[in-house]
């Protein structure tokens, strides 16, 4: 039995055997051979057992993907179908009688090589097919497996150096119920979707790719931040009695999934959630959401080979309109960037990409880009309460700019005879420190504000959130982020606006009564964290929360703040 301890990252205790998602080892040696004609028949045993698992892959991917998704797998199955690519690995395990690694390698290098020097981007992307195929074949004949979590059939729990953000989105929810990094934040992307998946997560252990091996029983403890692995029977049969305890908690609060969101003396805050995709709903409706306070677009762009169409993005829009019912519905336009790219988009490799040319600025120089998916939001804006926010703005000249050409293209819809909404609320997210110090000035032109806290916090602390190192000053208790936090709520009410949050600090339970206390009228975090969010909240008194928030901005550090807040809460 061994312990790792990394950042909890998302509630919850799972039991369940590793499945190690790590790039597996390819490296061989050059080898003259015997037989041809066995290489051959090794090579092409190795050929047809890749194909099998490709179509495997390429059914699931259609029923559960859509056939966007499964017509990746149709073109790398043609791939390994064609005489052109064959044909020259034969002829060399043939002709120069080495073994079929070899020559399996040095014939997909040369084609990678020739396609990607191509100004062509249809070759350059044939060039990854040719990269992604071979190395499956290359796995076979070397006897390793490639990892692929959307073919797991057993309950599992990943282990990973980090997830990206299209990793978690291929996790089969059936099957996987948690994870492991080596890396990460408790703001990290695949923390974030470990919540809204509902699975416990343990990020930032440093080591648990080298610890853990497959088949291994991990515990993974989402609440203390500890995985223990090949833990003793007493220990095992203490984490089952804490799984059930955990499942009795939460039976407890769906008894709130029904009710509003009200603090003890009776003031209303409204508890929305943030979502990806339209299949996060049912997490929402279940979970008594009463708004989704973010819907990430991006994932509509992601794990794809080209931009998602505007019919493709209106129909999403619409599903998660109507599936709110005329709640409010909050949709961040397009936030590429940083830690999320888009491979086909080809844009240039930067120094600091959190920092650079990423969300609105991208949309407002690749306008094409942002205005199919304004055409698509305002065609959509019938089907339910739209309200549609700009990320990443730091000056008013930028959401004035993005302003203008969404009311270009809504004149040119309503040209068009095309039904839009009367009224669409615009905001912003408010992540820059800038933006928060003259949060009044922008107070005067949007209609509302979300503060966006995983960057708030990153950028007001000149911290990266993604850095181990420095992940100790990831810090949304310090004075002055809660100063920046008053200020921009006290901006909105000044001019009769609203102010959320969509960052995970808002559904932290020491934050919540210092954000109830400073005024914050909506509250956006992950769909599986409302009930408890809710549940905290009805106990807490607004005018003590009020008397609360005014002692902690005048306070110096993140530890005073938390001891007032314990302090606080315990009376």
């Amino acid at each position: 039995m061994s312990f790792l301890h990394g950042i909890a990252a998302s509630n919850g205790i799972a039991i369940a055997k590793a499945y190690r998602l790590v790039e597996p080892d390819f490296s061989f040696e050059q080898k003259k051979v015997d037989s041809a004609e066995d290489e051959i028949a090794r090579f092409q045993a190795a050929l047809y057992t890749a194909k099998g698992e490709l179509d495997q892959i390429r059914i699931r991917a259609d029923k559960e993907l859509g056939a966007d998704k499964a017509a990746i797998f149709e073109a790398h199955l043609l791939v390994l179908s064609d005489p052109e690519l064959i044909s020259p690995i034969e002829d060399k395990i043939k002709t120069e009688k080495v073994n079929a690694e070899h020559a399996l390698k040095e014939t997909a290098d040369m084609f990678v090589s020739m396609f990607e020097s191509m100004d062509n981007e249809y070759m350059k992307e044939r060039a990854a097919d040719i990269r992604d195929v071979t190395k499956r074949v290359l796995a076979h004949l070397l006897g390793i497996q490639i990892p692929n979590p959307s073919m797991v059939t057993e309950e599992v729990i990943i282990v990973a150096e980090d997830l990206t953000p299209s990793d978690t989105a291929q996790l089969n929810r059936e099957f996987v119920k948690g994870f492991t990094t080596d890396i990460g934040g408790r703001t990290s992307h695949s923390a974030i979707m470990a919540r809204s998946m509902e699975i416990p997560a343990v990020v930032g252990t440093k080591t648990a790719t080298k610890e853990i091996t497959n088949g291994d029983l991990v515990v993974v403890d989402g609440i203390k931040g500890e995985v223990h692995i090949n833990p003793t029977p007493e220990m095992l049969e203490e984490y089952k009695q804490q799984q059930e305890a955990y499942a009795k908690q939460k039976e407890e609060w769906a008894k709130l999934v029904n009710e509003k969101t009200v603090t003890a003396d009776g003031h209303h805050v409204e508890l929305a959630a943030n979502i990806g995709t339209p299949k996060d709903l049912k997490g929402v409706v279940e979970n008594g959401g009463e708004a989704v306070g973010l819907y990430r677009t991006e994932f509509l762009y992601m794990d794809r080979d080209q931009l998602p169409t505007e019919e493709e993005q209106f129909t999403a829009y619409k599903a998660v309109l109507e599936g709110m019912g005329g709640k409010p519905v909050v949709v961040r336009t397009l936030d590429i960037g940083g830690d999320k790219e888009l491979p086909y988009l080809n844009l240039p490799k930067e120094m600091n990409p959190f920092l650079g040319y990423r969300a609105i600025r991208l949309c407002l120089e690749e306008q094409e880009i942002f205005r199919t998916q304004l055409r698509a939001l305002l065609r959509a804006s019938v089907y339910g309460n739209l309200k549609i926010m700009f990320p990443m703005i730091a000056t008013l000249d930028e959401f004035r700019q993005a302003k203008a050409i969404l009311e270009e293209e809504k004149q040119k819809l309503q040209t068009e005879g095309v039904q839009l909404a009367e009224k669409i609320e615009l905001g912003i997210m408010v992540e820059i420190p800038s933006t928060a110090v003259i949060a009044d000035q922008f107070a005067k032109e949007v209609d509302f504000f979300s503060i966006g806290t995983n960057d708030l916090i990153q950028y007001t602390m000149a911290a990266d959130r993604m850095n181990q190192q420095v992940s100790y000053l990831y810090q949304p208790y310090n004075p002055s982020i809660l100063r920046l936090v008053k200020m921009v709520i006290d901006a909105a009410h000044k001019e009769g606006k609203w102010a959320g949050m969509c960052g995970e600090m808002a559904g932290d339970e020491t934050a919540i009564p210092i954000l109830i206390g400073l005024g914050l009228d909506e509250f956006s975090m992950s769909a599986t964290s409302i009930l408890k969010a809710r549940s905290i909240i009805k106990d807490l008194s607004k005018s003590d929360m009020e008397t609360l928030a005014s002692k902690v901005i005048e306070m110096g550090t993140t530890e005073e703040v938390v001891e007032a807040v314990n302090a606080a809460i315990s009376l």
